[in-house]
């Protein structure tokens, strides 16, 4: 009903032009959006009624929702009757398909996350990371899981995608896969542990914590219709799917599934015949009135009709191929010998396919089951009797024996034939005792005529027995089993009157046969007989009720079978059956007409009152729901293309809505039903195609994630269609399909620039894997002129670049959002305005680097673009950089980390080292670096120079305090600038020769005033015994050490002068420490000289050696005198052991101090020599002699001890010496009585200490 005034004045006319004009009333035009998109506008009923007092004058508003009430309902009626008309043909489709089938070799969708799935999986990952969970980990793990949770799964991007639709759990798993297999790789390797055993502990960690801990065990019972739908549905699956899809209640589908007989393979198959042959004939008449479609060629006029045929042909040709009855016993139908397929376009040749008897092959199966025998009292109680069953024409079969008393057996017996009306013969034996008998005696037979309609339960039946046989009763319970083959329809005995066959009224045995899906007979058969007697082929016969025939004797309710030039009148004796046969013939005719029984004859028949009683519910039913007009629409009267384009975008709606992360693709089921029934009712392929372009698009435009292979794929095929490449063999291309195809063209390239514009928000962390690569050749595909004319690389990359430029700028508007950074750069302090920057470069940088990680293989043929992306992204940065630098206050340094972090990630990007940005941020801190080299050479020259006016000497560490803070500061200042890892190779050779330069100033100033001052300490210190090296001297002794151990490190630099600036301060070094060593020496050595000018007073002829040596001996007359000259030895024995321990235990260097006893033991010998030599004509005094013998040999064991070496102890002047000394002693052990009191040179010596 189309509006108000239509319901008022119902028509006589058929259901099928009733329900023609509602579609096409609301199919005026195809681009039209369908009805349940008017819902928008739907207001909330009863509002304008809903106060209880009526206005006196209703406003506008009130006026308004009252119109638009009435107007909504239309629109909800108009809806609820296309739907209703697209399931009856869905349903037609999945009940008895003959095109296509359910794919089995798409891929695999996995099930999506949504929002609460999303938080769950936070939560478990948060409790994984605060130690919550039972999962051992190591801290690798844990740092790959933290990187994970805070860059992947606190996005932003990934909240939008997963509420978009487009994320499964294997898009999760692979980030975190991808993410580890570049951690492991940098792991260094472990023995016995391979890096791949780690990616798969680790892999199985993160599913684990992905599931949590929830029981596994706890499944449902019965998986929802969603989540089944990925496997192949069966048909209810798919009647429950598209209930869903088009909004049919329950009972209306019960309704129209009873109705259209859905379980009836037969009646399913004569729909599509009467489907068939109406487009063949809306051909011809498109044909004859010249009503063609626009079409952008004159000739394609004719080819569409042609177009038309061959499909239908197709379908013909597909159906014909089908086995007769789906699920039955596999028969193929019968080939007829065709001359060409043009067959099926001509029907009015009615002598083209003509049958012969032999072309009828029936076979039937019987199952025969004997129950027992009753009545049996011929025979004695304990003889064994048995039964055979045999089917006239074949081979006989036997029961098991049993005895006589009980004869029973429950034995069936299997038998086939190919007699429609087989002679079944079953006799009764008992066993001869006789010893000349033959045979077994036979106590009675049976003979039965079974049909496919008999009944099949088991009935007790009398047998003949022979004569004067006792068993005047007996009968025998039995039950035969007839199936009908699939190809047989009906059966039954019918009178029959015509004029090529049947010529005479009398009652046959028919038998409705389908030979193939085209073909079909009215066959009568007599007994025992395979082929039939007669036979009439019903290809263009038209059947129908009619009124009795007086003239003829015999049938009840009469029908008949009307063609061109013949007429056949069959009867039947009861109206069950009547109805029965004009039905089964009715579905092998073919015919659109649908035959209707008088009304006065439909009352319940006893006999069939079930089935009637039956039909009549659901007529009635129909009736009183108003399904009947949805039922008997004429398909080929309908707009087909338009009833598709809403059954598609219902079912990509619902697709998109179910739990699984389809991507746009169709389920298997879906995919199924929509080509059946694109080939069954006609639909265009490019139609098709570009409907489902649009509504992928517009899908796309609201935020869901489709497959850019999807797109490709339906684009390509409609590109191929409107050039006229005949992707499905249609050749014609109609004016609105290339209207429609430019426009949608137009629409697809803003949609896929804009895709491109924002990859980084449409395709977040590479997700849909493969979906930006995609998006990208699909743009390549949308640019091409033709299907033959590739695009030129240049256009394709100017469309590109100008994308990039857009998504750069999109990605860093984005980010300052996200940062916050444009209310911090207006308002915050210097100093927060460079953090804040800071901030803002690590995020940029994790951009790009994720960028370069997840979409780069992407941009794989435009590495420039994506360098020039970074560029551009890195200029709207620059802006930001140079305002926050520019408010710092000169002489600060805090903003070298910006420089650091930003160099340290450009200048490992071949393609943005020492690009635009790259320089304006070197050209921005050179005068940085310069200035705070040129301070802090100036401040480290004025340290060196209060430092060491101030020096304590105190030690510190390896030196004393000036000079470990002067080392650390030039360490200090050339690591920084080896940090900055400056780009330009000129400059940095630049900052580094400097750096030397200026590190071999401040130590050669540092050594100068340490040897200054090593000096000055040396002079004051005293000749005597009493000497003890202060602790300062051994730490400027440190401080040169040092001095030339950080010579090395700070003043080495390779080539030219810069080398023999450092070797000049080598050398410096080298000799202000000999020069040390020498002053060092000479004080030890002076400290020596001291203690033999003491002994000169005894040498021999002096004055003061004789007083020295009358006054001893007069002494020792009275009281006990020391010995002289002990104390002398002991005091100088003691002055160079604690020395030695101090110089050992002070100066850090080993080698300069073994140099420093070389030298010291050589010049200490070298003094004693010389005096000696001074002495050589004179007699040493005795105690000159015992002092020098005990320093000589302390002095030698000492210096040993120190590691001074043979070569150096053993020297020419300790020889002289030593030769001069055991002379001496061997005189004075002559000449003094008492000896030398056992002092002596040899090494065996005893001698006592002092």
């Amino acid at each position: 009903m189309l509006d108000p005034s239509s319901s008022e004045e119902e028509s006589d006319e058929g259901l099928e032009e009733e329900t023609r004009d509602v579609l096409a009333a609301v199919a005026g035009s195809q681009r039209a959006p369908p009805a349940p998109a008017r819902e928008g506008r739907r207001d909330t009923p009863g509002r304008a009624g809903s106060g209880t007092a009526r206005p006196r004058s209703p406003s506008p508003s009130v006026i308004s929702e009252g119109r638009e009430e009435p107007e909504r309902q239309l629109d909800e009626e108009q809806d609820r009757r296309i739907r209703l008309q697209l399931y009856v043909f869905v349903v037609r489709c999945i009940a008895y398909p003959f095109n296509a089938k359910q794919p089995t070799d798409m891929a695999r969708r996995q099930q999506k996350l949504n929002k609460q799935q999303l938080q769950l999986l936070k939560e478990r990952f948060q409790a994984f990371l605060n130690g919550e969970t039972q999962i051992v980990a190591d801290e690798a793990f844990c740092n790959a899981v933290r990187s994970y949770y805070e860059v992947f799964l606190k996005s932003d991007r990934v909240a939008r995608m997963v509420q978009s639709g487009g994320c499964s759990a294997n898009d999760f798993r692979e980030v975190f896969k991808k993410n580890i297999e570049k951690r492991v790789r940098s792991l260094p390797e472990i023995d016995g542990l391979s890096k791949e055993t780690v990616l798969s502990s680790w892999i199985a960690k993160y599913d684990a914590i992905y599931r949590g801990e929830e029981d596994l065990c706890k499944q449902p019972n019965r998986m929802t219709l969603s989540a089944v739908s990925e496997l192949i549905l069966s048909k209810e699956q798919l009647y429950e799917m598209f209930q869903q899809i088009l909004g049919i209640k329950k009972l209306e589908h019960q309704l129209l599934y009873n109705a259209c007989q859905l379980d009836n393979a037969d009646e399913q198959a004569a729909q599509i015949r009467r489907e068939l042959d109406g487009r063949l004939q809306l051909a011809e008449k498109m044909a004859k009135e010249r009503n063609f479609p626009k079409f952008i060629a004159k000739e394609m006029e004719n080819m569409y009709i042609e177009e038309l045929r061959s499909s239908v042909n197709l379908l013909m040709a597909n159906l014909e191929s089908l086995p007769v009855s789906k699920g039955g016993p596999e028969f193929k139908l019968q080939k007829l010998k065709r001359s060409q397929n043009s067959a099926f376009l001509d029907i009015g040749d009615e002598n083209e396919i003509q049958l012969s008897k032999s072309d009828v092959v029936l076979s039937f199966t019987l199952e025969i089951v004997i129950m027992e025998v009753q009545g049996l009292k011929s025979v004695a109680p304990n003889r064994i009797v048995y039964c055979t069953m045999e089917v006239e024409g074949g081979e006989k079969l036997q029961t098991d024996q049993a005895e006589a008393s009980r004869p029973q057996w429950g034995t069936q017996g299997d038998f086939t034939t190919t007699h429609p009306r087989p002679v079944v013969k079953i006799k009764l034996f008992t066993e001869s005792t006789g010893v000349l008998a033959l045979e077994d005696k036979e106590l009675g037979r049976v003979i039965l005529y079974p049909t496919s309609n008999s009944s099949k339960s088991a009935d007790l039946h009398r047998m003949i027995v022979p004569k004067n046989s006792q068993d005047s009763d007996l009968k025998i319970k039995l039950a035969v089993r007839m199936d009908k083959p699939p190809h047989m329809k009906h059966s039954g005995y019918l009178y029959a009157l015509g004029q090529k066959v049947w010529k005479r009224w009398k009652k046959r045995y028919f038998v409705l046969v389908q030979v193939s899906q085209y073909t079909f007979a009215m066959c009568s058969y007599r007994e025992k007989k395979s082929e039939p007697q007669e036979l009439m082929q019903l290809e263009g016969y038209t059947v129908d009720y009619t009124d009795p025939h007086p003239g003829l004797q015999g049938g009840q309710m009469f029908f008949n079978a009307v063609k061109e030039g013949d007429t056949v009148i069959f009867a039947s004796d009861d109206e069950q059956d009547r109805i029965l046969w004009v039905q089964a013939m009715y579905r092998a005719t073919g015919q659109s007409y649908k035959p209707i029984p008088a009304v006065q004859t439909q009352k319940l028949n006893p006999k069939g009152g079930t089935l009637q009683a039956d039909a009549q519910l659901y007529a009635d039913r129909f009736q009183k729901h108003g399904m009947d007009e949805f039922i008997s629409a004429n398909p080929c009267k309908l707009d087909h293309a338009f009833l598709f384009r809403i059954l598609q975008k219902q079912t990509l709606d619902h697709r998109l809505n179910d739990s699984y992360s389809c991507l746009g693709w169709f389920s298997p089921g879906q995919v199924f039903v929509l080509d059946e029934y694109c080939a069954r009712y006609g639909v265009r392929g490019c139609h098709r195609h570009l409907c489902y372009l649009t509504e992928l698009m517009e899908h796309s435009e609201n935020g869901a994630v489709i497959d850019p292979t999807l797109l490709h794929y339906s684009f390509a095929f409609c590109a191929s269609h409107v050039h006229g490449n005949r992707p499905d063999g249609i050749g014609t291309v109609s004016v609105e399909e290339k209207e429609r195809f430019e426009e949608i063209k137009e629409r697809l390239s803003f949609l896929l620039e804009n895709q491109i514009s924002h990859f980084r928000y449409c395709f977040p962390f590479g997700r849909p894997e493969g979906a930006l690569k995609a998006t990208l050749s699909l743009l390549e595909r949308v640019l091409m002129k033709d299907i033959a004319t590739p695009v030129p690389a240049e256009e394709v990359k100017k469309v590109v670049r100008k994308c990039l430029e857009k998504a750069a700028l999109i990605n860093y508007t984005r980010l300052t959002e996200y940062a916050k950074i444009e209310e911090t750069m207006s308002q915050a302090t210097p100093a927060r305005k460079l953090e804040e920057v800071l901030h803002l470069a690590e995020l940029c940088i994790e951009v790009l680097q994720q960028n370069e990680e997840h979409h780069a293989e992407a941009f794989a043929w435009w590495p420039d673009l994506l360098a020039e992306h970074a560029e551009k992204f890195w200029a709207l940065f620059t802006v930001d950089m140079d305002t926050a630098l520019e408010a710092q206050p000169q002489d600060s340094w805090d903003s070298f980390p910006l420089f650091q972090l930003l160099n340290n990630f450009l200048r490992n990007d071949t393609l943005l080292c020492n690009g635009k940005f790259h320089k304006h941020l070197q050209e921005i801190f050179v005068p940085l670096v310069v200035r705070y080299v040129d301070l802090m050479e100036s401040s480290i020259a004025q340290s060196i120079h209060r430092g060491f006016e101030q020096e304590t000497w105190q030690p510190v560490n390896n030196g004393s305090a000036t000079s470990e803070d002067l080392f650390w500061k030039l360490d200090a200042l050339q690591m920084f600038v080896l940090d900055l890892h400056w780009p330009e190779q000129e400059f940095a050779q630049h900052l580094e020769q400097r750096l030397k330069l200026m590190a071999s100033d401040m130590i050669e100033a540092c050594v100068k005033r340490t040897r200054a001052a090593f000096e000055l300490k040396l002079q004051k210190a005293n000749k005597t015994t009493d000497l003890r090296i202060p602790a300062s001297v051994c730490t400027m002794f440190n401080v040169l050490v040092d001095a030339k151990k950080q010579s090395t490190k700070l003043c080495a630099l390779d080539g030219g002068q810069e080398q023999q600036y450092h070797s000049k301060i080598d050398d410096l070094i080298d000799n202000t420490i000999k020069e040390i060593v020498s002053l060092l020496v000479s004080k030890f050595v002076a400290v020596l000289e001291g203690v033999l000018s003491k002994l000169s007073r005894y040498d021999e002829g002096t004055f003061f050696s004789s007083i020295l040596s009358f006054t001893v001996k007069a002494a020792a007359k009275y009281v006990d005198v020391p010995k002289p000259g002990m104390d002398l030895a002991d005091t100088y024995i003691m002055f160079v052991r604690q020395n030695q321990d101090i110089l050992r235990e002070k100066v850090n260097e080993e080698m300069y101090i073994e140099k420093l006893f070389d030298q010291w033991y050589s010049n200490s010998m070298k003094v004693i020599c010389v005096w000696l030599a001074d002495r050589l004509d004179l007699q040493l005094h005795i105690y000159q002699l015992k002092t020098l013998i005990k320093i000589v040999k302390k002095t030698y064991r000492d210096f040993r001890l120190q590691g001074v070496l043979e070569g150096t102890l053993n020297s020419k002047t300790y020889d002289t010496v030593h030769r001069r000394l055991t002379v001496e002693e061997t005189t004075a052990s002559v000449s003094e009585g008492g000896g030398l009191q056992g002092i002596t040179m040899k090494d065996s010596d005893e001698e006592e200490e002092a």
